[in-house]
């Protein structure tokens, strides 16, 4: 496979001569004028390495390696340094950059860096896939399936962090399945068979709530007449999920936030601390980030939150997952009902990867319910809702999503051949991708099973 590198450096004559060098040298080479776009082509599936200009306006080259390693510390960044920077690239080995090169540097001295970087980045992805395989994959393939790359990262950093007893934040939209995230990561936990307990702090009773959370002695408040544990106590040695913490009242998130430090309750009623061994696991349907800078929740406890953290992509981020899902959904449903399973159109299965889910995998789930009790028309011609799809402008963006699919398949996914076959930008190639859920690397492989 040829070796990718993304080399970015605002200088346009340096830009273009070291990646014309680099390509003779045979990488394939991605010239970018900015950190951003390294960013939004190196997620933590990059298979290659990233080179950097240190200075560069806008966002330099050190900050370009915190962001990246903020999505996955293991991709290698070499920086190319001025002699006069050379103790901040020093500083940025320590933070983790795989190595540096001091203008003017030889090429032949670039190139062997960038194959040994890209030699390690390899074992890295490979000893990834060998940990997914020998650890837990039948149960957390079957509860998260999906081969689009945002689902093998999504496993990869959950058995990464179910390893561990540390408290998680689990962020995605509604109905994409925070909820399955947190159960599994408690499934596959030390603590899987103690209490799993999934507190709604949106539908908390305000006038109960820290009762229902932290217990109360006999006669705490009126109509207390004898000791019960709360739901914190309730789990001990278990999981607590905090579904939707982001609509945790204020007060109570200064109470949640000595808990987390602490690791101790007190019962309504009660001056004696009570110790708690619980993983705590939150979720949110928007980004707690958010909630901070509009003082609708506290930054220390956001930071308290946001040591491990998984993020469940909506259905429009996973299109090609969607047929598979859809079938496992309904195999489910005709267990459930004791029904026999259904079979449905390939042309209906493959419209649905075009189609929107605002509702994501729930609103998926649904339909799949529906279809196997019979009350949904399988017609390929229809919506889900019943609607005929043979509008014009469905029929455009389908159009235009099989040619990219088939441009890409025909040049081996060298996505430089094909925004030029097709007269577009990059910029316009890489957005129309991710407006169709085109995900080069599986285009590729089902044209090469095609070809076998």
């Amino acid at each position: 496979m040829t070796a990718r590198v993304l080399f970015v450096d605002d200088d346009a004559q340096m830009r273009h001569s070291t990646a014309q060098a680099l390509r003779l040298a045979g990488f394939q080479v991605e010239a970018l004028t900015g950190g951003e776009e390294a960013l939004a082509l190196a997620g933590p599936g990059f298979a290659g390495v990233v080179v950097s200009d240190i200075r560069m306006p806008g966002m330099d080259g050190m900050t370009l390696l915190d962001r990246l390693h903020e999505v996955d510390p293991e991709i290698p960044v070499i920086l190319v340094t001025g002699h006069a920077e050379v103790p901040l690239a020093v500083e940025a080995i320590r933070k983790g950059a795989y190595d540096f090169i001091e203008k003017p540097f030889v090429m032949q001295e670039l190139a062997t860096v960038i194959r040994r970087a890209i030699d390690h980045r390899a074992l890295v992805l490979e000893n990834r896939q060998l940990r997914a395989v020998a650890g837990k994959r039948d149960d957390v393939e079957a509860r998260l399936p999906g081969r689009t790359q945002v689902m093998v990262d999504l496993r990869y950093r959950l058995r990464a962090i179910g390893a561990s007893d540390a408290d998680a934040l689990i962020i995605g939209p509604t109905g994409a399945g925070k909820e399955v995230v947190a159960r599994t990561l408690h499934d596959i936990s030390a603590r899987a068979l103690l209490p799993f307990i999934a507190i709604n702090c949106a539908a908390l009773p305000q006038a109960l709530i820290e009762s229902e959370l932290f217990g109360h002695e006999a006669g705490a408040f009126p109509g207390a007449l004898r000791p019960r544990y709360g739901k914190f106590e309730h789990a001990r040695g278990g999981t607590v999920l905090l579904d939707e913490i982001g609509s945790m009242p204020p007060d109570l998130q200064a109470k949640l936030l000595r808990v987390l430090q602490e690791r101790v309750i007190t019962r309504l009623g009660s001056n004696d601390p009570v110790p708690l061994d619980v993983r705590f696991i939150a979720t949110s349907k928007v980004d707690l980030a958010e909630l901070v800078a509009s003082g609708q929740f506290r930054e220390d406890l956001f930071w308290r939150l946001n040591v491990a953290v998984l993020r469940v992509p909506p259905l429009s981020a996973r299109r090609e997952d969607i047929p598979l899902l859809f079938l496992q959904l309904m195999r489910e449903a005709a267990a459930r009902h004791s029904l026999p399973e259904r079979e449905v159109p390939p042309a209906f299965l493959a419209g649905l990867a075009a189609r929107d889910w605002p509702g994501n995998v729930r609103e998926l789930r649904n339909l799949a319910e529906r279809t196997v009790l019979g009350l949904e028309d399988t017609d390929p011609d229809t919506d889900p809702d019943g609607t005929e799809t043979g509008r014009l402008p469905d029929r455009v963006a389908a159009f235009e999503r099989s040619l990219i699919a088939g441009a890409i398949a025909a040049h081996g996914g060298r996505l430089r051949a094909v925004y030029e076959s097709l007269g577009i930008s990059r910029k316009t190639l890489y957005e129309k991708m991710q407006k169709y859920g085109l995900d080069r690397r599986l285009i590729v492989e089902a044209a090469e099973d095609h070809d076998a």
